[in-house]
């Protein structure tokens, strides 16, 4: 049997320091710091956890030991932005939870199953449409449509022309859903992009959204609600080349069993989500491209219940939170686990608002055809007693 060499000496910088005074005095704590998650399994940002370390500990030292335990198991996932950096990410449980109830839930087996239990099909397909809707109201109303709920799903319902820039905006994004089902069995090229753009933007404003035309400078900025900017995406220059590198990525078939960089179609689409969210690579609506794609992505691998599950219906009530998951990702050298963490806690919500949906659907369907049984046989008892009378 071969021996494992001898280790003589050691040569990495964060452990030499826990050796020396004062570190050495506390070594016991600063070693219960060496693994990805806080006591409670979360995956937080260097911001929340300085707060949560025992007083007297060195930050920065012990989020050198924190950083080492996640950078052992992060996962490649693709290059982005100029100059290049890898994107990585780290399979969290809720991560892990997620994958397993879209997996159960959401597939186009699952939606065939689900619609089946239905009895009053006619009933459920208005909920099926009134649940597409939500999606297009509030992914236009997360980039700041001012139209109500009931106002916009009666223009889609009615399918009126729009009347102002924000039922504008609505409809765009209600065509730019169905684009993506539409095109679902397409490979994403960057011609596509482009054409998702036009479909959501078109005719809103021209002049301010350019659609299906990229940038072609670096003024485009990403700002906070006090005008701050927070994001400045990689430069106009080069966009093009990337967006083709973003998608020859994506029509890489990762979740085949056998392939060896096998990844989860859920986990593909939060990236592609993110990377185009980084890219901004439109004047405006490139929030509604992005998610969309998402949409898109999800629906290419046959998880066709999305087409009814709004995510942006709860994005839209944590705006903040949604910006941050960029921020934390694009500050911590591009740990995309961050965006795919709040992803994941926003999409088990969302298809679990759907499953009820569905529950309550089956129920109501379940009593009308008790009712009509029951009617049947009373209607049956009184022909057979009329009968021997």
């Amino acid at each position: 049997m071969k021996k494992p060499p001898a280790l003589k000496g050691r040569t990495d910088p964060v452990f030499d320091l826990l050796m020396r005074a004062p570190h050495n005095q506390r070594l016991a704590d600063y070693l219960a710091l060496l693994k990805p998650f806080d006591d409670q399994g979360r995956y937080l940002p260097f911001e929340a956890l300085r707060y949560r370390w025992a007083a007297g500990l060195d930050a920065k030292l012990c989020w050198a030991l924190v950083k080492k335990a996640r950078v052992a198991q992060y996962v490649d996932l693709l290059p982005l932005g100029e100059p290049v950096q890898w994107a990585r990410y780290l399979l969290t449980p809720l991560a892990q939870r997620t994958l397993s109830i879209v997996d159960r839930q959401t597939t186009s087996a699952a939606l065939d199953y689900m619609t089946s239990q239905i009895g009053e099909r006619a009933h459920f397909s208005y909920l099926l449409n009134d649940l597409i809707e939500d999606e297009a109201i509030a992914s236009s109303q997360l980039e700041g449509a001012a139209t109500t709920t009931r106002v916009a799903k009666d223009m889609l319902k009615r399918q009126r022309q729009p009347r102002t820039p924000d039922e504008r905006m609505v409809m765009g994004n209600y065509r730019m859903m169905n684009f993506a089902w539409e095109k679902r069995y397409e490979p994403l090229s960057v011609e596509l992009i482009c054409a998702m753009h036009r479909a959501g933007v078109e005719g809103i404003d021209d002049e301010q959204y350019s659609p299906g035309v990229f940038r072609a400078n670096d003024e485009v900025v990403v700002q906070d609600g006090a005008g701050n900017t927070v994001h400045r995406p990689p430069p106009a220059t080069g966009l093009v080349v990337r967006l083709e590198r973003l998608s020859e990525w994506i029509n890489v078939a990762h979740e085949l069993p056998h392939h060896k960089n096998y990844l989860r179609p859920l986990i593909k689409a939060i990236t592609l989500h993110f990377a185009l969210g980084y890219e901004h690579p439109f004047r405006d609506g490139n929030g509604r491209v992005a998610r969309a794609l998402f949409y898109w992505f999800m629906f290419k691998n046959e998880f066709a219940a999305f087409r009814y599950i709004a995510i942006s219906l709860l994005l839209r009530n944590a705006p903040v939170k949604y910006g941050r998951s960029y921020l934390h990702t694009e500050a911590d050298e591009l740990d995309l686990t961050y965006f795919i963490e709040f992803q994941c806690s926003v999409i088990v919500r969302a298809v679990d608002s759907f499953d009820q949906a569905w529950r309550k659907n089956v129920a109501c369907s379940e009593e009308v055809e008790f009712s009509r049984r029951e009617k049947w046989v009373r209607s049956g008892c009184s022909f057979c007693t009329s009968h021997r009378n």
